[in-house]
């Protein structure tokens, strides 16, 4: 067995780290009333590496369902955004993002990572990719 963490762990630091920021860097405090204006291209652009990672995880479902929340939650903060919260909403939307995403890191911390492919398994997920956009 490997020791070595998988990918989908790194993603999801990395959109914890992300998350951070942005609710780090927003103008409003959790307590204003003030709307709030967040970049919805660097929403979106995160919500799809939360769905890529999601479609990553099947083991440990605890971090699949960790991150299947955290992608409904930015969905949920995607489309009433710009403009549609006060800062306090916003705030604890991006804080139900952040707990989900601390969930999914933990269970992922404890799964060992996949085991290399074989040429027919890559190449048979580069065909299904395939006809997925094609579709």
């Amino acid at each position: 067995m490997s020791t070595e963490r998988p990918k989908a762990y790194y993603t999801a630091v990395f959109l914890q780290v992300s998350f951070r920021a942005i609710k780090q860097s927003m103008a409003g405090k959790a307590s204003d009333g003030l709307p709030c204006w967040l970049d919805t291209r660097m929403l979106g652009m995160l919500s799809r590496e939360l769905e890529a990672c999601s479609e990553e995880v099947t083991h440990p479902t605890a971090a699949h369902e960790a991150l299947k929340t955290a992608r409904e939650e930015c969905d949920q903060l995607l489309a009433r955004c710009p403009g549609g919260l006060d800062s306090t909403l916003c705030h604890r939307q991006l804080d139900a993002i952040l707990e989900a995403l601390t969930r999914a890191i933990d269970a992922l911390s404890d799964a060992p990572a996949p085991a290399d492919e074989s040429r027919w398994q890559s190449a048979s997920r580069y065909l299904v990719q395939g006809w997925k956009r094609l579709s």
